[in-house]
């Protein structure tokens, strides 16, 4: 249980940030970019979820909010020599069922679509126009993730839980505009 009593504590004014473990890192290193990028999505979620009346959608989404700060906590949580990135009590990680869930849910959207004819603009709706800047910015953490990876341990089923939740977000987007129908597509050199 986390348990804040106190949000400023003049550690990190140095320009440094602790990880799970204890250690110490600068804010702007490869992992904690990440991180904010992470941050930064579930915010971006926060703000499309106001836009969203299904319930069923926003509860699907408070869950991936709730992954997101699993995702984070994995981030942060360095890897120790032969760690094969299982979660115990005292480590939280991306699991695979979250990433089978969030496959199950894209399959069960994307059954209500039908094919895409052109690539679609970020549009629309409202709540489809604030899912697609979620996805952009998932996109964006899955970057930023990967470049971390390629100078640090990261844990494989993070990277493939940030890649399907930008799927995920597509295909969301789309439901949001009444199942497709309101799609804004792409016309390639429409405006030479």
């Amino acid at each position: 249980m986390v348990k804040l009593n106190k949000i400023y504590t003049k550690t990190g004014d140095d320009g440094t940030t602790g990880l799970v473990d204890g250690s110490r890192v600068a804010k702007n290193d490869a992992r904690m970019a990440a991180i904010g990028d992470v941050d930064e999505l579930n915010s971006a979620l926060g703000v499309a979820i106001c836009e969203i009346a299904d319930g069923a959608l926003v509860q699907s989404l408070r869950t991936i909010q709730n992954d997101l700060f699993d995702l984070g906590a994995d981030l942060a949580t360095p890897a120790v020599e032969g760690d094969d990135f299982a979660p115990s009590e005292m480590v939280l990680r991306v699991t695979p069922p979250q990433i089978e869930r969030l496959e199950s849910e894209i399959d069960a959207v994307n059954d209500h679509l039908d094919p895409l004819t052109s690539f679609i603009l970020p549009g629309g709706s409202k709540s489809a126009a604030a899912i697609h800047l979620a996805r952009a910015i998932a996109r964006r953490a899955e970057r930023t993730a990967v470049g971390a990876a390629q100078v640090m341990a990261i844990n494989p089923h993070a990277l493939a839980y940030i890649n399907r939740l930008s799927d995920y977000l597509f295909v969301l987007g789309r439901i949001l505009n009444d199942g497709g129908k309101a799609d804004i597509l792409w016309v390639p050199g429409a405006s030479r």
